[in-house]
C-alpha cells in the first residue's frame, strides 16, 4: 500500500514497522486512522517515536480502534480504570510480561490489541520482543497444521495472576477469567490462520491425556520462540508500541534492575476466537 499521511518503515521481514508523520497527541484525520489500521494489519506491531501522551490522549487514541478494557488483575491509574501503569524500579520483585504471552488470552473475548507508552527508561535495556504467530503457523508442516486445527486449549488466568500475587507477598483469592479457544485461530480481519497458545495463560488441551497435551504445548511454546519470527523494539523516551494481540505475542526484558522503567498501557477489547 502507498501511504499518503504516514511513513511506514518495516523493522524486520517478519513483523514490526516504525511509523512517522503522525502526532498522536492531536486529533487524527480519518485517512490517518485508516492508514494506521492498514499498517497494523500488515505489520502486526507499530512503533511511534516522540509521543508525549496524557492519559486522556492515550485513551482517545485507543478508542479509535474499539472499546477499552479494564485489566482483570493489575491495578489501574487512579481515576483512569482503562489505563494500566507499567512500572519497575529497585524495589520491584517482578515485572509483568516476563514470559512470552498474548495479553489476557484467558478472557472469553481476548483483547484485540494493546497500546503501550513508555516515558521513563533505564540508561540501557528494557527492550520488548514481539513474535509473529502467522509466521509460526506457516512454518509448521502440513501434517502438524491438520492435527492442530482440530484442537481446543484451556486458557486460565488464575495460575499466573496468583503466582504474581505470591511473589509480592499477597494472597489472591479472586476468581479470574477462564476460556476455551482453538489452538489455531483465524484472524477476523485478515482471514489468516495463526497459533493461539502461550505459556502464561494456556494450561491444557481438551480431549487429550495430560501428558500428551503438555507435550504438544511445550512443542508449540518452543516453536513460537524461534528468533526468525521476532522483532526487538529498543525504546526511547515517549515511544509508543501498538500491537495486534490476536496474532502477536510479546515479552518484556527485565535486564535493567535496579534502574527505573515506567509508562502506561491501554488495551482494546476484542472478540471470541474462531
Amino acid at each position: 500500500m502507498t501511504y499518503e499521511t504516514i511513513e511506514v518503515r518495516p523493522v524486520t521481514p517478519s513483523l514490526g514497522a516504525e511509523v512517522d508523520g503522525v502526532d498522536l497527541t492531536r486529533t487524527l484525520a480519518p485517512l490517518q486512522i485508516r492508514e494506521i489500521q492498514h499498517a497494523l494489519l500488515a505489520h502486526q506491531v507499530l512503533f511511534f517515536r516522540n509521543q508525549r501522551l496524557t492519559f486522556e490522549r492515550h485513551k482517545e487514541f485507543g478508542r479509535l480502534f474499539g472499546d477499552l478494557a479494564v485489566h482483570p488483575y493489575a491495578a489501574s491509574q487512579e481515576g483512569h480504570p482503562e489505563v494500566l501503569p507499567i512500572y519497575a524500579d529497585a524495589n520491584s520483585k517482578q515485572i509483568p510480561g516476563e514470559r512470552w504471552h498474548s495479553d489476557v488470552s484467558c478472557d472469553p473475548e481476548p483483547p484485540m490489541g494493546s497500546i503501550l507508552h513508555i516515558h521513563t527508561l533505564p540508561p540501557v535495556g528494557g527492550d520488548t520482543l514481539f513474535s509473529n504467530m502467522y509466521a509460526a503457523y506457516e512454518a509448521l508442516s502440513d501434517r502438524m497444521k491438520t492435527y492442530l486445527d482440530t484442537l481446543v486449549a484451556v486458557h486460565d488466568g488464575a495460575p499466573g495472576y496468583r503466582m504474581r500475587a505470591a511473589k509480592d507477598g499477597k494472597q489472591e483469592n479472586r476468581e479470574f477469567p477462564q476460556a476455551e479457544h482453538p489452538v489455531i485461530r483465524t484472524h477476523p480481519q485478515t482471514g489468516r490462520k495463526l497459533i493461539f497458545v502461550n505459556p502464561v495463560f494456556t494450561t491444557a488441551i481438551l480431549d487429550l491425556p495430560a501428558a500428551e497435551g503438555d507435550m504438544v504445548l511445550r512443542f508449540l511454546f518452543d516453536h513460537c520462540n524461534q528468533p526468525q519470527f521476532h522483532a526487538r523494539f529498543r525504546w526511547q523516551e515517549n515511544s509508543v508500541a501498538f500491537w495486534d494481540n490476536r496474532c502477536v505475542q510479546h515479552i518484556a526484558m527485565w535486564d535493567y534492575f535496579p534502574q527505573t522503567r515506567a509508562g502506561n498501557r491501554v488495551t482494546i477489547r476484542g472478540d471470541k476466537p474462531y
